[in-house]
């Protein structure tokens, strides 16, 4: 019964001993040193160690330096440091990035959950940069990001409401514009018909798989492969997207596109095995090559897409991103099952598959009429029934 107050003690001891987690304050802290400067030395070794933290659990680079710019920006608007922010620092902030800088509601909770992450970080007593600052400054970080403060992500889709498909008549008009491009320069013998062609092509691609504009300036030739289920289409079958959207500070995700429109395979088959060689960049791996041979680049996408829109007078709420939402549309009018079109265009849930899907006006009708049939058809059977037994 003596050696209990003993282990206790050795318990109360373990308890303190310092974990040496990724991102520890007393990882980071250089200690046995004055600074010139101690704030700036400590608010400079938070950062690094979130940057720690945050590499220790995978995420991508480009992730984090986004995150740190984002923290950085809040302590140049707040003209403050990390242990004494409050509350009332995040709704100043937040209105300012609403009202005058005019950032759309998404961008603005994007950056306050950034922030949420950066004070969770300061406050998790493993990390320990509570007690340093307490030690340092006599004060410590406080949660500074509620419900109440922030914005809530309430709706699956919160882009423009303008933001629309292509109707079928626009989208030929497009279409055909893109080609009648092609024309005119080979009938007026200029050096741009090759460059005309691919993005006459590249267009129709966008459609015809329902790719985001960076999915496709990315694709490679390789990418395109055979469908056993579809020999008609040759090696063309089926499209691996290898730079699909990812997830925050993760990876591209991954996807097959099965090809269904016949149309755009007989395109791009005739695009890659008979225009693609002459731009001369046979060593390159890209599907989507430019006169000095490089990578066609997603702003270069746009600027054609832009181009080709104003010419034809067509609405400015239409953009390359509209191509995908025509592909979702127009098959889902077409009676395509929407648990395939939810895997062809990679969301994962049907809810998001549902921002994309604006049916038109005769479909709609089309489908009224095909739920109401039923009920019609039987009362007219029962009438018929009734006036045979009268």
């Amino acid at each position: 019964m003596q050696d209990l107050p003993a282990r206790r003690e050795g318990l109360d001891v373990g308890s303190r001993r310092r974990v040496d987690l990724a991102g520890a304050a007393h990882l980071e802290l250089v200690s046995g040193v004055v600074q010139l400067r101690p704030q700036d030395a400590m608010l400079e070794s938070m950062l690094r160690g979130w940057r720690a933290q945050q590499a220790a659990r995978g995420l991508k680079e480009g992730t984090v330096e986004a995150r740190e710019r984002t923290v950085r920006r809040f302590v140049e608007f707040t003209n403050d440091y990390p242990w004494v922010w409050e509350s009332a620092h995040v709704d100043e902030w937040s209105s300012w990035l609403t009202g005058e800088k005019h950032l759309a509601p998404s961008t603005v909770r994007a950056y306050q959950c950034e922030l949420r992450l950066f004070s969770e970080y300061l406050i998790d007593g493993r990390y320990g940069w509570a007690e340093a600052c307490e030690a340092e400054f006599g004060t410590h970080p406080v949660a500074i990001c509620h419900e109440w403060n922030t914005i809530a992500h309430l709706n699956g889709y919160e882009g423009s409401p303008e933001a629309r498909p292509f109707t079928r008549e626009e989208l030929q008009r497009f279409l055909d514009y893109a080609d009648d491009q092609v024309d005119r320069a080979v009938r007026a013998k200029r050096k741009g018909a090759l460059v005309a062609y691919r993005d006459a092509t590249l267009f129709k691609v966008i459609y015809g798989w329902g790719l985001r504009r960076t999915e496709a300036s990315k694709l490679d030739l390789v990418d395109f492969g055979r469908n056993p289920k579809a020999p008609q289409f040759g090696r063309y079958g089926t499209l691996n997207v290898r730079y699909g959207k990812a997830k925050r500070g993760q990876p591209p995700r991954r996807r097959n596109v099965l090809s269904v429109m016949d149309w755009a395979v007989e395109a791009v088959r005739d695009y890659a095995e008979n225009i693609r060689p002459r731009f001369g960049c046979t060593d390159h791996p890209a599907l989507w090559v430019t006169e000095r041979g490089g990578r066609i680049k997603p702003s270069e996408i746009n600027a054609r897409f832009v181009a080709y829109r104003d010419a034809l007078g067509l609405p400015q709420a239409l953009v390359p991103h509209s191509l995908r939402h025509s592909y979702v549309t127009h098959l889902t009018e077409d009676g395509v099952d929407r648990r395939f079109l939810q895997q062809q265009v990679g969301h994962e849930s049907d809810s998001s598959l549902a921002t994309y899907t604006h049916v038109s006006d005769d479909f709609m009708n089309s489908a009224l009429q095909r739920a109401l049939a039923p009920a019609f058809t039987g009362s007219e059977d029962g009438a018929a029934t009734e006036a045979r037994c009268g």
